[in-house]
């Protein structure tokens, strides 16, 4: 490595800002590449957007730049003054060497970092692994992280150290995606060929996220190839993908388009056309969905650069019987739109400036004869928010702004009618509220042992005659006992302004966000965690421990027998109560050499009470009880084995704390005055004497199944390139490999007695969703 010769006098307390970009080759910024100047043992890694900034004594340095899957680069630097450089990174053609160097420095970053609680997924690592009808979902990915539980067999959603769905915040550059899933929750709206990089924050949250409790999932697009035009694409089981990249302007800016659909719609419709004719033929219901993703950057000058994204995803489901005239419809889905200006003033400062729209709807939509009936709910917001990044010098990493949000909720809209007029009636509840937010942060080398996060964000609400505010402290450390020793403390106070109203009794996704207002409060939540992380085996290895404990407050929950739909007094139907959940978090991972994976283990305990009010008993009569999603043991092995530079075999295990879920703990029987029954198959009175058996229910999810276990087997095989050099290769993957039918929800059959029909008893029956399912994609790029 080189370090020059001497500096003049004037130069020895000279400091100045090294700043810029890494890009890969082609135009695409490449978030967490490592920027290292090893004459002073100094560095740094780039943020979301592929920028870096270290402040360093003048000088001749060279400046080591490096990301895993691409070549390393190594720049000469006159440091005299304030410099900004663009670093372009070239695709290794041995990215297996690759990840060995790269691989130990990211370890030693999330060593050296004081943010605890983030994960970091990214898609050419979620694209090795075994995958449900071989759609490979980023979500899913990040179940197999320590402290998130997935909210059932195949679903999608994540329940992240106790905390309940909604209380995640999901953001696609920046807009806000209130419905993160495909098919019911078995697929996540994010296409793998479209998405850059994740990041999940559990605990510690930075300032400038804010509006959830529990975790914040930032899912990054990805930038066109700036130099070449490519096509790239899937041909799986139930899904296909296509995306188009290449330059605009060559040199100046790039776009990406990217989109996947489903085709079960193909198969059923030819079923229901070939047995149209047949007596008693049930048609197949419809369903497909399908989601396009857009973006575009454009270099107006040496300090500007702007960005245009757009997602536009909808699920489609429809039923149409002609012998009884009954159609049913159910649409739903995401659309936003995200324009980002970024503006360099000089080395040390940068702003980004951010404009948004989201919306989500659903629309139910029934006919019988010529009587109609439409259900729908939606949720738009229009956003716009400014973000400061100032570095003065290497021991400050400043972040400060500020965002606006302006909310149109739409509670309930129901219309209803005949054909001819005589009925026609219609109902529509909706809501406006408008959330703001300043924050600052700043990430502070205090020593070269002690590095500390902290951060304020202020946030404020206002719906009709009601106004909320609050403070909300962050604050994260790391201490370095060693080079290779990190102790690690955060705390977060954190305030949820909306609410995912639920009816558990649902299959679909007609959920309800409700705004805070009249009795409904923000929720709030604290964290506090703390843990050790420890670089092993020379650099190869990373073992983490955390533990954390979380309370909060304004829980909600519902009545009995609630109204929740078209209801313009909806928040009588809330109750309110806290929770609190604990647990502590294993982590080893590796990802050097031809074997890479992580194992990670949680022990976990999640609580709610919510005590009489309202004129009720509350739930379980004011006692604590466990929400249907704790799990006490939470258990992830995930291997992935580079065979050769054709072959990669993966293997993924999950073992978890089966559901909590309530069942009838006996029955009582009763009897009408005349002593008679009814037959519950045929509707008719027997005139028998036997009591009918009443189910009694136990406490609120008393009962939990059986643990949950599953085996993943995948392998990709590199076809070998085009003449043109283009890259195919076919994947792979089992899904449940060892065939263990795994309970998706039990309940009670009743037994009879054939002859007599009398009730001798009940068995209980259990419910499986996937058994093996083997299945294989196609995937190409040109």
């Amino acid at each position: 490595m080189l370090l020059v010769t001497a500096r003049p006098a004037a130069w020895a307390q000279a400091r100045y800002t090294l700043s810029g970009t890494v890009r890969a080759a082609g135009g695409e910024v490449l978030p967490g590449a490592s920027v290292a100047v090893p004459a002073l043992n100094t560095g740094t890694a780039t943020d979301s957007v592929g920028h870096f900034s270290l402040t360093l004594p003048a000088g001749r340095y060279q400046v080591v730049v490096a990301f895993v899957g691409f070549e390393s680069l190594t720049s000469d630097v006159n440091l005299t003054r304030n410099q900004r450089f663009v670093y372009p990174l070239t695709a290794s053609e041995n990215a297996l060497d690759e990840v060995v160097v790269q691989g130990t420095q990211t370890l030693e970053q999330k060593l050296k970092t004081p943010q605890m609680g983030v994960e970091h997924i990214s898609i050419r690592e979620a694209k090795l692994l075994p995958a449900l009808f071989g759609e490979v979902d980023i979500l899913k990915t990040l179940q197999l992280k320590p402290g998130v539980q997935p909210g059932g067999e195949g679903s999608s959603g994540l329940f992240v150290r106790g905390g309940s769905a909604d209380q995640n915040l999901f953001l696609l550059d920046n807009a806000v995606v209130y419905n993160p899933s495909h098919l019911f929750g078995l697929f996540s709206v994010f296409n793998s060929d479209a998405v850059q990089s994740v990041d999940l924050y559990k605990a510690g949250f930075p300032a400038q996220f804010g509006g959830r409790l529990s975790s914040v999932v930032d899912v990054k697009l990805r930038e066109g190839d700036r130099q070449h035009f490519h096509v790239e694409g899937g041909l799986g089981l139930i899904s296909s993908r296509l995306t188009l990249e290449g330059p605009l302007n060559k040199g100046k800016g790039s776009f990406i388009l990217s989109g996947r659909r489903t085709y079960f719609d193909v198969f059923t419709r030819a079923y229901n056309r070939a047995n149209v004719n047949k007596l008693d033929f049930t048609p197949i219901p419809d369903y497909y969905f399908y989601d396009l993703n857009f973006k575009a950057n454009y270099t107006l000058g040496a300090h500007d650069n702007l960005y245009l994204s757009a997602y536009l995803g909808r699920d489609k489901f429809g039923y149409s019987s002609n012998a009884s005239g009954f159609d049913f419809n159910f649409n739903w889905g995401n659309t936003l739109a995200t324009l980002r200006w970024s503006h360099v003033f000089n080395p040390q400062l940068l702003v980004n400036t951010t404009a948004t729209v989201t919306d989500y709807q659903y629309n139910l939509t029934n006919k019988l004869d010529q009587f109609t009936f439409n259900l729908g709910s939606s949720i738009r917001d229009y956003a716009l928010r400014t973000d400061f990044e100032y570095t003065p010098n290497d021991r400050h990493a400043i972040k400060f702004g500020a965002a606006a949000t302006a909310h149109r909720f739409g509670v309930g809209r129901l219309q209803a009618g005949s054909g001819d007029g005589s009925v026609n009636f219609g109902a529509d509840v909706g809501y406006t509220a408008n959330e703001g937010a300043l924050y600052v942060g700043d990430n502070f080398r205090a020593t070269d042992k002690l590095q500390i996060d902290a951060g304020l964000r202020l946030s404020a609400w206002h719906s009709g005659t009601n106004n909320y505010a609050g403070l909300e402290p962050r604050l994260s450390t790391r201490y370095s006992l060693s080079d290779n020793v990190s102790l690690k403390a955060s705390y977060a106070l954190m305030y949820q302004y909306v609410h995912l109203v639920t009816n558990s009794g649902a299959t679909l996704p007609t959920d309800i966000w409700y705004p805070s207002r009249l009795s409904v409060m923000p929720q709030r939540s604290q964290q506090v965690s703390t843990g050790m992380s420890f670089l092993l085996g020379g650099g190869k290895y990373l073992l983490t421990d955390e533990v954390y404990y979380k309370w909060g407050k304004n829980q909600i929950d519902f009545k009995d027998g609630a109204q929740l739909f078209v209801n313009p007094e909806l928040d009588t139907e809330f109750l309110f109560g806290k929770s609190w959940s604990y647990g502590n978090e294993l982590y080893l991972e590796k990802k050097t050499g031809k074997t890479t994976g992580w194992v990670g283990y949680t022990l976990a305990w999640a609580w709610l009470n919510i005590g009489p009010q309202r004129g009720t008993t509350g739930v379980n009569n004011g006692q604590d009880y466990h929400p249907n999603y704790d799990r006490r043991h939470n258990l992830t092995v995930v291997v992935l084995h580079q065979l050769n530079t054709r072959i990669s075999l993966t293997a993924s295990y999950i073992f978890t704390s089966g559901n909590l879920t309530t069942l009838p703990a006996g029955r009582f029987g009763f009897q009408d005055i005349s002593g008679a029954n009814i037959n519950t198959n045929t509707g008719n009175t027997t005139g028998g004497t036997d009591p009918r058996p009443i189910p009694v229910y136990p406490d609120r999810n008393s009962y939990r199944l059986i643990p949950y276990s599953r085996l993943d087997l995948g392998l990709v095989y590199k076809l070998r390139p085009t003449q043109r050099g283009g890259e195919r290769d076919f994947t792979f993957s089992i899904y449940n490999a060892t065939n263990r039918r795994n309970a998706y929800f039990d309940y009670f059959e009743t037994v009879r007695d054939k002859t007599t029909d009398r009730i001798t008893g009940f068995r209980a029956q259990q419910v499986s969703l996937f058994p093996f399912i083997p299945s294989v994609t196609y995937n190409f790029k040109f």
